[in-house]
């Protein structure tokens, strides 16, 4: 069974760990795993997640600008794509990043905080157009299948914040049966529909 997300962010975290370094050209940089392909999730509370190796192939085709920031706070931007601060690479195993660190008081701190091993996760920011859901056992997965990624971010707490499941729950009521608020269960061709509608809207939003 498949579903679509039109509305809604939501951000894992790796437990892949950035390391600092200092490039030949003097510009201090941080590389890391921002994804992680294939492998099961934690318990994000009555479901684990896969991310697909093809859920990037959108936002890695289509060139979306993405940032890299530091706790997902747009205050302190590390990085971006557009302007050649922020580079991803697609490996078989995950989404690599690279970013040059600005040469400021946030990014010095956080240099030595990397290096030191005070901070010691990365995440990602995301909003899922499809994903499937199957029963492994007794546990409910979500393969996410395509997606668009906002931003990755080096992390304090490399954990999963609760707050940011709403839409991938909203998804596992679907897949479980369980009725919306009106009392009624959505059937396959909502489903349908709702893919249709998924990948119309990103396409009108990424082209124009």
């Amino acid at each position: 069974m498949t579903a679509s997300v039109l509305d809604g962010d939501e951000r894992r975290t790796t437990l892949a760990v950035p390391r600092a370094m200092t490039g030949e050209d003097g510009v201090a940089r941080l590389i890391g795993t921002a994804i992680v392909f294939g492998a099961q999730s934690e318990d994000l509370g009555g479901f684990r997640e896969v991310i697909a190796p093809e859920a990037i192939n959108r936002t890695l085709k289509e060139g979306l600008d993405v940032r890299a920031l530091i706790d997902h706070d747009p205050a302190r931007i590390l990085g971006r794509q557009s302007a050649g601060t922020l580079r991803l690479y697609a490996k078989r195993t995950g989404l690599d990043v690279e970013v040059d660190v600005p040469d400021t008081g946030y990014g010095r701190d956080l240099v030595v905080s990397v290096a030191r091993g005070d901070i010691s996760g990365m995440s990602f920011a995301f909003r899922t157009l499809t994903d499937a859901w199957a029963w492994r056992g007794d546990t409910a997965v979500r393969t996410v299948l395509d997606m668009i990624v906002r931003e990755v971010s080096v992390v304090a707490f490399p954990a999963y914040p609760q707050t940011d499941l709403t839409v991938a729950r909203r998804g596992l009521d679907l897949f479980a049966g369980k009725a919306g608020p009106d009392g009624t269960r959505p059937g396959i061709e909502w489903y349908r529909r709702r893919q249709r509608q998924a990948a119309a809207f990103a396409h009108r939003t990424h082209t124009s």
